[in-house]
């Protein structure tokens, strides 16, 4: 089995189908007869799946002798009345079907790309250095000279000029930021050091086992985990937009120089993450920011 959940590839082995992320496909009841037909396993996941698909949908498992046992909606938009037909489908004596996931669902998921994967993201004042400072509702943050006064707090970045989004993600998200200056751009596991500054990296993105960023600059990016550098060459532009998607389940983090409608693929990671990801921010020196867009 060979899956690209990025650029929505087809994966048609033996009885498992999947199609995700797939947007320029046009289902009609037809296409679901074909495909449901030999299939025990199919995963339609974020392929804009509306509610006049989902009438196709169950119009083919009724009229086709379908084995198909388990089928995966997540991240479309079936709407009430979607997913009204598909559970009433499941009581049809003429449907095998046992297994149904229309979670994730919105009328965001009808977004082309990535971006119908978009989430809301809060920066955590808890966790702000002190020469950093938040605005615009806690979704920019800016290096200052002078230390902000904060209270203590035991998750409060105390060497490092970071903070942490408030939200753990586990599936699949997407979020873009602006940066200036000098930043980076990552995500981390809760139990990140909060102390070690820069000569021990303890606690800085991309610099151990917990965390993975990438550090921004006009020409360039450095991709880093546990220390480890990639370093990204790419054409010098004015756009100092990044976009970030994970997909947690399948344990890939991918970052993308953004703009208005282009993504430019620039380097993915690949793990088995074990706990929630808190996106996260570094920012250098002074007058540098990151914004969440």
């Amino acid at each position: 089995l060979v899956q690209n959940t990025e650029t929505g590839t087809i994966t048609h082995k033996q009885s498992y189908l999947n199609v995700t992320n797939s947007d320029d496909l046009s289902f009609d009841k037809k296409i679901y007869c074909h495909y449901f037909h030999h299939q025990r396993i199919s995963v339609l996941s974020g392929c804009l799946v509306t509610e006049e698909g989902c009438a196709s949908l169950v119009s083919a498992l009724r009229s086709n002798p379908s084995h198909l046992r388990e089928l995966d909606l997540s991240y479309n938009h079936p709407g009430d009345s979607g997913v009204r037909l598909l559970s009433a489908g499941l009581e049809d004596p003429h449907c095998r079907l046992e297994k149904l996931n229309v979670e994730h669902g919105g009328e965001n998921r009808m977004k082309p790309g990535l971006r119908k994967y978009v989430c809301d993201l809060t920066l955590d004042l808890n966790t702000v250095n002190r020469l950093l400072s938040l605005s615009e509702e806690n979704r920019k943050v800016t290096w200052r000279r002078e230390e902000q006064p904060y209270p203590d707090h035991p998750e409060r970045f105390e060497d490092c000029g970071q903070v942490l989004c408030r939200e753990g993600l586990t599936g699949r998200c997407y979020w873009e930021v602006e940066w200036s200056g000098r930043a980076g751009i990552g995500v981390t596991y809760k139990g990140i050091n909060r102390r070690g500054g820069d000569k021990g990296n303890d606690c800085c993105l991309g610099h151990n086992d917990k965390s993975w960023s990438l550090s921004c600059y006009d020409n360039r990016y450095i991709a880093w985990h546990n220390s480890n550098p990639t370093t990204i060459d790419v054409p010098s532009s004015s756009s100092h937009r990044v976009g970030v998607y994970l997909d947690w389940p399948a344990g890939t983090l991918s970052f993308y120089r953004a703009s208005s409608d282009t993504l430019t693929h620039l380097i993915t990671f690949t793990s088995t993450f074990t706990e929630p990801l808190y996106p996260g921010f570094r920012v250098y020196f002074e007058d540098s920011s990151v914004s969440l867009k």
